[in-house]
C-alpha cells in the first residue's frame, strides 16, 4: 500500500503532467508515428537536457544496469519531454535518455508535453522524489531552484512537489552549511540528522571539524548531539595571536596554523605565539579522546589516565 508521502507525491505528478498538455501536431524533425495521442519516436540526438535537473550525478554503474535492463526488457516507462526550439527539453527521464545513448540506440519513446519552466522543473523534481534517487543536497537545491529561479515561496513550492512546508524549509537549511559538509552529506558520509546537529554550531571550525570527527569514528547521532552542545558551550576561538598584539600579517598566520592544526587533530586548538617562545594548547574531551589525540599524534601512552 503507497506512504500518504508517495500519494501527494503521485497527485502532484499527475496534476502536473495532465495541466501540460500534449504538444500540437506541427511537424517535427524526423520523428516516427506516435504511439498515441501526444506519444513519440523521439531521435535520441534531438533531445537536450534540462537546466532544472536537480540530480547532479549519475552513478556509472547504476547507469549500466539499466542499460542492461533497457536492452533485455525494453523501456517500461518513456521519457517527458516538451519542444525546444528545433530539439525537445527533457523534463523527465535523464537516466533513461543516457542509457539509451550509452546503448547507441537512434529513438527513444517520449511523451511530448507544453510544460512552462515552473512545472517542467516541478515535474523534473517530483519524479526524481518518487524514485528515491536524489541525496539530501540534490533534493534541496532543487526546492531552492523552485524558490529561486519560479519566484515561488516555500509553501508553494511545497505544494508543487507534495511535501509539507517544514520538509521544504527543513532541507533548504542543509545549504547554508559549508560546501565540505555539504558534500559529505551528498556522498552519505554524514546523515540529515547529524547535518541538523551541526546546523546548531555556528562557529564555523568548529563545525567542520565536528563533522570530520564524525566520520573518522563513525559517531552516532545521539553521541554527535552531546559533542555538539559541547562546542556551542565552548564557544567560537578567541584568536589568541590577535589577543597578544601581532600585526595582523603574523595573526593571520597563526590563525591557519590553529585551523591546519584543528583540521588534522579533530580538535579545538589554540597556538600562543610571541617571536621568542609560545605554546599549543589542544582540548580534549575524556579518556578515550585523549588516547584518540595521542594515536593520531603517534604518541604511546604507557599509564592509563
Amino acid at each position: 500500500m503507497a506512504s500518504p508521502q508517495k500519494s501527494r507525491l503521485g497527485r502532484g505528478l499527475g496534476g502536473l503532467i495532465s495541466a501540460a498538455k500534449p504538444a500540437g501536431a506541427h511537424p517535427l524533425p524526423a520523428p516516427a508515428a506516435p504511439h498515441a495521442p501526444g506519444y513519440l519516436e523521439v531521435q535520441v540526438h534531438l533531445v537536450e537536457p534540462s537546466p532544472y535537473q536537480a540530480r547532479r550525478e549519475i552513478a556509472p554503474e547504476q547507469l549500466s544496469e539499466l542499460a542492461e535492463s533497457i536492452r533485455s526488457e525494453g523501456l517500461l516507462q518513456p521519457i517527458v519531454v516538451r519542444r525546444h526550439g528545433d530539439k525537445f527539453q527533457l523534463i523527465a527521464g535523464e537516466r533513461r535518455w543516457r542509457a539509451f545513448q550509452l546503448l547507441r540506440l537512434k529513438s527513444i519513446p517520449a511523451r511530448v508535453v507544453e510544460a512552462s519552466d515552473a512545472s517542467a522543473a516541478s515535474i523534473g523534481l517530483i519524479e526524481n522524489l518518487q524514485r528515491e534517487g536524489l541525496n539530501p543536497i540534490e533534493e534541496a537545491q532543487g526546492f531552492a531552484s523552485l524558490v529561486r529561479d519560479f519566484d515561488l515561496t516555500q509553501e508553494t513550492a511545497a505544494e508543487r512537489v507534495g511535501k509539507s512546508r517544514a520538509s521544504v524549509a527543513n532541507a533548504l537549511r542543509l545549504l547554508s552549511l559549508d560546501a565540505e559538509i555539504q558534500g559529505f552529506i551528498a556522498k552519505n558520509l554524514l546523515t540529515v540528522g547529524h547535518a541538523k546537529i551541526l546546523l546548531g554550531v555556528e562557529d564555523a571550525p568548529a563545525r567542520t571539524i565536528l563533522a570530520r570527527r564524525v566520520i573518522e569514528e563513525g559517531l552516532s547521532v545521539r553521541t554527535t548531539e552531546k559533542l555538539g552542545k559541547s562546542a556551542k558551550v565552548s564557544g567560537p576561538s578567541k584568536g589568541p595571536g590577535r589577543a597578544r598584539g601581532l600585526a595582523p600579517r603574523d595573526a593571520a598566520a597563526v590563525e591557519s596554523v590553529e585551523k591546519r592544526l584543528a583540521s588534522h587533530l579533530g580538535a579545538r586548538v589554540a597556538v600562543i605565539h610571541t617571536p621568542k617562545k609560545g605554546r599549543i594548547v589542544i582540548e580534549y574531551r575524556g579518556n578515550d579522546d585523549l588516547r584518540r589525540l595521542m594515536e593520531k599524534m603517534g604518541v604511546e601512552r604507557a599509564d592509563p589516565i
